[in-house]
């Protein structure tokens, strides 16, 4: 029986979400396995997982690099799956469909290596921060002083020009496709790398509040993450990262404040 391509995009939209889940899940494990049991179950804050690491040398440099890496792709994987099967969709109806799975991976992996790239541009800055003992730990929170900065700027970066513009580009999936479509497996990963590229613009700062919440807390790497997806998903509504940008704006002064305060 010869498929439609509607029925055959209804088949690998289930195996793309599938996927999608796999990879997020995959790397949330990976995540939770860098614990060592004995920290974890003595920490006054359990969901604080800390890699079994003494001091940083080459080793340690690649090894958070690699963390990095997987926790982008374990926040930001979910995020990227209105994108993804939109692609999918567009790619069936021109495509048969083994090169329009193929096509899929492509973007899939060109978005995936946007964010580790980020990821190991933060770990060199997490590495930065530390040699230069802006952190309580090799894997904890910056100083309060750097911490309400952040905060300070992230808030302000919810109601800059650039965020919208990004973020208008992850909420639009078919209007990015028809400005950035590329034929062939290169251009799909061409346009998997400029989507993430895109996201990683909307969304840079807030990821570096995991130095703020500390960088292996689970809690605040999750609570970022939901907020990043609803930020996508939900209606074009300013009003949403406006009031976000406010309540940040608010925790960095006050963290400030208490601090020079002392």
């Amino acid at each position: 029986m010869i498929q439609t391509s509607a029925q055959a995009y209804r088949r690998d939209r289930r195996v793309v979400v599938a996927g999608i889940i796999l990879i997020s899940l995959l790397s949330w494990i990976y995540l939770v396995a860098l614990a060592t049991p004995d920290q974890a179950a003595h920490s006054p804050e359990h969901t604080v997982m800390q890699p079994a690491m003494t001091a940083w040398d080459g080793g340690l440099l690649v090894l958070n690099m690699v963390m990095w890496g997987v926790m982008m792709i374990a926040m930001m994987s979910p995020t990227a799956t209105p994108m993804v099967l939109s692609f999918t969709r567009l790619q069936h109806q021109r495509e048969a469909r083994p090169k329009a799975v193929r096509l899929t991976t492509w973007f899939i992996t060109g978005y995936l290596v946007a964010w580790f790239a980020f990821g190991l541009t933060a770990a060199l800055a997490q590495w930065v921060l530390y040699s230069r003992e802006l952190m309580t730990s090799a894997m904890g929170s910056t100083t309060p002083l750097l911490a309400g900065g952040l905060l300070v700027a992230a808030g302000l970066f919810q109601w800059s020009g650039l965020k919208n513009a990004c973020l208008t580009k992850c909420r639009s999936p078919l209007n990015f496709l028809l400005n950035e479509w590329r034929p062939g497996s290169r251009g799909a990963l061409i346009m998997g790398l400029r989507h993430g590229l895109y996201c990683v613009g909307c969304c840079w700062v807030l990821m570096l509040l995991m130095f703020v919440g500390g960088v292996m807390n689970l809690t605040w790497m999750a609570a970022i993450a939901i907020y990043v997806l609803l930020e996508k998903v939900l209606p074009p509504i300013r009003v949403l990262g406006s009031f976000i940008g406010i309540l940040l704006v608010l925790a960095g002064a006050v963290t400030l404040g208490v601090t020079l305060a002392r």
